[in-house]
């Protein structure tokens, strides 16, 4: 499916998600390129647009980028380890300003967008993602973007609250997509995430960080065959 793409640029956080999207690729998409980006928002804006723009640079433009990893899901919303997420909206889940709670402002958070200082959230081509979304099997959703991973119920139900359609947690994709939307005439992005623990109270021992990186690279075997 991403053979219509002349060339994709992945961008994977840790080595493990790099190596995982490679047992599927390498080899069998030359024109798939697999970068680790860092860990973070802004370790992944940076590490892309340093890619997008070499490429272009070189006269190889990518023409799709996607941020692949692993994540939380959001068990509320019937999200589970195992599970594959591809996100039809890219959220900016802690970039913005804490308020006190009041009827404009009920959770006590205003987004940049909110601020009017810039956006919040970017969304990929519907057409794309729902594409994406069977040819993996995978379930479309929000894939919300912080910088400090969620460690409580209490701030679990608190994102739940602002993003009510919130699907995985994830920490690259929303740079990951500013880097694409902000290069010369746009790149088109994804971002893919096969889930490895509940969002909620943090529990190592229930963490299942081989298998989501198994479902990464089954993800990514059906995309490239």
């Amino acid at each position: 499916m991403l053979r219509r793409f002349q060339r994709v640029l992945v961008v994977a956080a840790v080595p493990a998600e790099r190596e995982a999207v490679a047992a599927a690729t390498e080899g069998s998409a030359p024109h798939l390129d697999v970068l680790v980006g860092g860990v973070g928002p802004a370790a992944a804006a940076a590490r892309t647009t340093t890619a997008l723009m070499t490429a272009a640079h070189e006269g190889r433009p990518y023409d799709l980028v996607v941020s692949a990893g692993i994540g939380g899901g959001f068990a509320a919303n019937g999200v589970h380890v195992g599970d594959t997420v591809i996100a039809d909206r890219l959220v900016a889940a802690d970039l913005g300003s804490e308020l006190p709670a009041s009827p404009e402002h009920p959770t006590g958070f205003a987004s940049v967008a909110d601020l009017g200082f810039g956006t919040s959230e970017h969304r990929p081509a519907a057409a794309l993602v729902r594409a994406v979304a069977e040819a993996t099997g995978a379930r479309q959703g929000t894939v919300l973007s912080v910088s400090t991973t969620t460690g409580t119920r209490h701030h679990a139900d608190l994102l739940l609250t602002r993003c009510p359609t919130a699907a995985a947690e994830a920490m690259e994709g929303f740079g990951v997509a500013e880097a694409a939307t902000a290069h010369a005439g746009g790149v088109d992005f994804l971002e893919i995430r096969t889930v490895s623990n509940a969002v909620g109270p943090r529990d190592r021992a229930a963490w299942r960080i081989p298998q989501a990186l198994a479902a990464l690279t089954a993800a990514f075997g059906k995309l490239v065959p």
